[in-house]
């Protein structure tokens, strides 16, 4: 029988239950502690708004939240389930391939029930420190809004804005982008990314136009975040690189005793229970880690292919092209055999056969079909 550990496991999200559910597979007594009162973590809505939305007072209440009330999910529900437990349509559901983030909310809901995590959950508990032992405006009253970014949740919210907003200033990374109106919209402007922002409210872009906004609306994805971690220095997030981690996992002098699970982007959940596979077995004895100079070392041979590729820090953590080959290093690790789907198809593949089908892509896009050519090709 494996070794059996009392593990603690931060978030009662995606990452966080399928991380529980492998962890008392393999045996360990496992807490979860969430902030929040109920479980899905990031698909919690809050219809809340801030007082300020400017974020300029200090003391304004603050209100986190990374959805809006329309969202619905931009890769279909049959690459967001488990390998054993699928995202199927349910009686009384939403039952769209692409539904609304209520229905994510209840698959989660769904399969925390069913593999008897919930008694596992210390709901209404925030973590604050983790140590070593031995160490109110809606929407029709915006006028001039700012958007920053250009993923598919900031194109989303920038057509839903615009038909109330007076104008609509769009902020975009890259390196030729200029200020132009863009065609068959009146009230929208793309901008080179914001230069500065002003205590006045004056934002300043980096093509030099200037424009006073009524709220910054920030559609940037994640920025990782650890204030109750206090691992001496040794756990480090630099321009949004979370390190140093083996395969985006484990740090190498703290491990296995710390591990992150859900840490890459860009990639399906397939990818953050393999990791949660790998952790639980690694942690039980079923699995072993490479010695800690070599775990360091290929942290830093990793490091230099992103240098060596021109990549910034904050693409560390970017499966766009790696997702086919990180999940098979994970699956090999386990020996566990992907579907042919969720082996060769990527987050990155899918949006590039999304874009072909327009803004109407939820709708309109046959995903069983192409599901099952996906099967079927060499």
């Amino acid at each position: 029988m494996g070794r059996s550990y009392k593990v603690a496991v931060i978030g009662a999200g995606t990452a966080g239950l399928v991380t529980a559910r492998e962890l008392q597979r393999e045996g360990h007594h496992v807490t979860v502690f969430e902030k929040a009162n109920k479980v899905g973590g990031t698909w919690l809505y809050d219809p809340r708004v801030e007082t300020d939305p400017l974020g300029i007072d200090p003391n304004r209440e603050i209100v986190h939240s990374s959805l809006y009330k329309s969202l619905r999910v931009n890769v279909p529900r049959q690459v967001m389930g488990f390998l054993d437990y699928p995202f199927v349509k349910k009686e009384g559901g939403d039952p769209r391939s692409f539904p609304c983030h209520k229905e994510v909310l209840r698959f989660l809901e769904d399969f925390a029930r069913d593999f008897g995590l919930m008694e596992l959950i210390r709901f209404g508990n925030e973590v604050v420190r983790v140590e070593p032992v031995d160490e109110s405006q809606k929407l029709q009253n915006f006028q001039i809004v700012v958007i920053i970014g250009n993923g598919p949740s900031a194109i989303d919210i920038l057509k839903e804005i615009s038909p109330i907003a007076e104008q609509v200033h769009h902020a975009v990374r890259g390196p030729d982008i200029q200020l132009k109106k863009l065609e068959n919209h009146d009230n929208i402007w793309q901008h080179s990314m914001i230069k500065c922002a002003h205590e006045d409210g004056k934002v300043v872009f980096r093509d030099g136009s200037i424009v006073f906004p009524d709220i910054i609306l920030h559609c940037t994805g994640y920025k990782f975040h650890f204030p109750f971690l206090l691992s001496n220095g040794i756990i480090t997030v630099d321009d949004n690189r979370v390190g140093p981690l083996y395969k985006h996992v484990f740090p190498p002098s703290l491990a296995p005793c710390l591990s992150f699970v859900g840490i890459p982007y860009m990639g399906f959940c397939v990818v953050l229970e393999l990791q949660a596979k790998w952790v639980a077995k690694v942690l039980c004895g079923k699995l072993k880690l490479p010695t800690q100079e070599e775990m360091a070392y290929s942290v830093e041979q990793f490091y230099c292919q992103m240098e060596k590729r021109g990549w910034p820090k904050r693409f560390t953590h970017n499966l766009q092209h790696d997702e086919v080959e990180y999940k098979a290093w994970l699956a090999a690790q386990m020996d566990v055999n992907l579907p042919k789907l969720l082996k060769e198809a990527t987050v990155f593949s899918l949006v590039k056969a999304r874009s072909r089908l327009g803004d109407d892509y939820r709708d309109t896009w046959d995903v069983d079909q192409w599901m099952q050519q996906m099967e079927v090709s060499d």
